[in-house]
């Protein structure tokens, strides 16, 4: 116990001793490396703001059990299921560029027992600084412990949950649509084999029902049905904000972005004419910027309960 109180009083002096400020960037230097990010000043970015209080953690409703429940809690050890809504959190961190990063945070919310819809990563203007965009799903109190553990990870500068903030969220998707129709979509799918289809096809004349075949089209026929599909998947990615980035004899690739429930949108409106490939990218998010006036609006009165950050707790740069 005595060490573990000593030690935030033996590195606090070691933070403001480290400390410079270049360029209006405040970086932290040590003897191996003098203008790069380490771990170790991640850890004195978030003991300079130790004193902080964090709120409390929401707590999870317990709902009334009866006598029958309650004892078989005490022999089996089974806590009764919470009845707090499960909803979609958006968690945006700031972690330091180095390997084993993204295997700590992953750990850390495997053992929580929450799993990642969606785990984006990318690199910032501040060299050795990376941002990591999380989407989960989850209660309240559950979120927020994560969240609170996330945060004391050495590598990890800080944790920003964006769930109750107005944001602007975007992913990429890449799909390619058959143009063929959904008559001829399943004979020219990847996933079908024409040795799978003799035997279907054998095994229904065995057992005395017609063979489905195909509609013979002529040439002209089967060209005016793959203008008419492109046509109407052209027209829907317009609509979508999105544009064709490749075409093919029997297939057209599409480039949406949106946000996420937008491309699912869109997703169901091709799915007729047959999905050969999908891609998504995952959510990135970035808060939206207020705008300084002095008419208010009726919508003002919603920003006021909008969640808001400190700056300062934000790494540098």
């Amino acid at each position: 116990m005595v060490m573990r109180a000593s030690l935030p009083a033996l590195v606090r002096p070691l933070a403001a001793s480290a400390a410079t400020v270049e360029h209006g960037v405040r970086m932290y230097a040590t003897k191996a490396a003098r203008n790069r990010l380490t771990s170790t000043s991640a850890l004195d970015h978030k003991l300079s703001h130790r004193h902080r209080t964090l709120p409390p953690l929401p707590g999870l409703d317990r709902p009334s059990i009866d006598p029958v429940h309650a004892v078989s809690n005490i022999l089996y050890n089974t806590p009764p299921p919470s009845n707090e809504p499960i909803k979609r959190h958006t968690l945006n961190m700031f972690v330091q560029d180095e390997p084993g990063v993204l295997a700590r945070v992953s750990g850390c919310l495997a053992a929580r027992g929450v799993n990642i819809d969606s785990l984006v990563v990318c690199a910032t203007d501040v060299e050795d600084l990376s941002r990591m965009c999380i989407v989960l799903r989850g209660q309240d109190g559950t979120i927020e412990q994560v969240r609170r553990q996330l945060e004391d990870l050495v590598p990890v500068w800080a944790v920003v949950d964006y769930t109750n903030t107005k944001v602007v969220e975007r992913e990429l998707m890449l799909v390619k649509v058959s143009t063929l129709g959904p008559d001829y979509f399943d004979q020219d799918h990847i996933g079908f084999q024409q040795a799978e289809l003799e035997v279907e096809q054998a095994v229904k004349e065995a057992e005395g029902a017609e063979a489905q075949s195909m509609p013979a089209l002529s040439a002209s026929d089967a060209l005016a049905i793959k203008s008419d599909n492109m046509r109407s998947i052209s027209e829907l990615a317009k609509q979508f904000g999105g544009r064709i980035v490749d075409i093919s004899d029997s297939s057209v690739m599409v480039e949406v972005s949106a946000k996420t429930t937008r491309l699912d949108a869109f997703f169901k409106l091709v799915r007729p004419f047959g999905i050969l490939e999908c891609s998504r990218t995952g959510t990135m998010v970035l808060p939206r910027s207020p705008i300084k006036s002095t008419w208010s609006a009726p919508s003002d009165r919603e920003d006021e309960e909008v969640q808001v950050f400190d700056a300062t707790m934000l790494p540098p740069g």
